[in-house]
């Protein structure tokens, strides 16, 4: 790659992340660039410095360009044996240190659509019973993405979406709404869903349960340090990091 190439690479990042509020440069180059190479080519644009003109002309294309870098893969119970663990053993850790009373506190880090934050919202309701649930828990579900929260917070899903819902839980959890399916108002109302930048904003704290699936891959080995060092540092004594499988410190 030449060096003006680069160098209009890195002017894109920075003008995202002062204009537009989306700081993307701890993001691993070859990727991110790939990405973005695509975006241009379907726009019709030739380089980095035409881009920054196109999207200060074009504001829907940072919803779009957003779409594109975030890629939002998720599900209800994905990795069905990794769910299992946690409601197995992970859970009932949680629940035997705290005392009946005591609040737990749950941050999904990049929530993407919601399916993540619901799942652990469920398999909660399933250990503690749904009153207790509501009273005590507080899931933080956040995401850079706020089309995929938008979608997150109106708790309707397709059939397809629920699939991975074991039938049982279906029928206690959800309800039938024109032709999709609803979270439960029980379950919904534990959940808050906000907009967060792992690098950049200050992390929930005091979590009992931290969990941040195929995220942080995006990142480079440093930044991806930092955001682990961040988490640590939210976590209780005695708190559990839920990471997913492609989580892995690479340079």
């Amino acid at each position: 790659m030449s060096e003006s190439r680069q160098h209009a690479f890195e002017a894109l990042l920075d003008y995202l992340k002062r204009s537009r509020g989306v700081d993307l440069t701890g993001y691993k180059r070859p990727s991110l660039m790939r990405r973005f190479d695509g975006l241009m080519t379907a726009a019709g644009v030739e380089n980095y410095i035409d881009y920054i003109s196109y999207l200060e002309a074009s504001p829907g294309e940072v919803a779009r360009l957003l779409d594109t870098i975030l890629i939002n893969v998720t599900s209800f119970f994905r990795d069905a044996s990794a769910w299992e663990a946690l409601q197995k053993e992970a859970i009932p850790r949680i629940l035997a240190a705290k005392k009946p009373d005591d609040p737990i506190r749950v941050w999904t880090a990049g929530c993407a659509s919601g399916q993540e934050a619901y799942t652990v919202a469920i398999i909660l309701s399933e250990a503690m019973g749904s009153d207790a649930m509501r009273e005590r828990v507080k899931i933080h579900a956040t995401d850079l993405d706020d089309e995929a929260l938008a979608y997150a917070r109106t708790a309707l899903y397709t059939e397809r979406e629920v699939q991975g819902v074991p039938d049982p839980l279906l029928d206690k959890y959800f309800d039938r709404f024109n032709g999709r399916y609803a979270v439960g108002k029980n379950l919904r109302r534990t959940v808050i869903f906000g907009r967060h930048a792992l690098i950049q904003d200050v992390p929930i704290s005091r979590l009992d349960l931290l969990i941040c699936r195929n995220t942080l891959m995006y990142f480079n080995a440093e930044v991806q340090s930092r955001i682990l060092a961040r988490f640590h540092f939210a976590l209780n004594t005695g708190g559990i990091m839920m990471l997913g499988k492609a989580e892995m410190l690479v340079g």
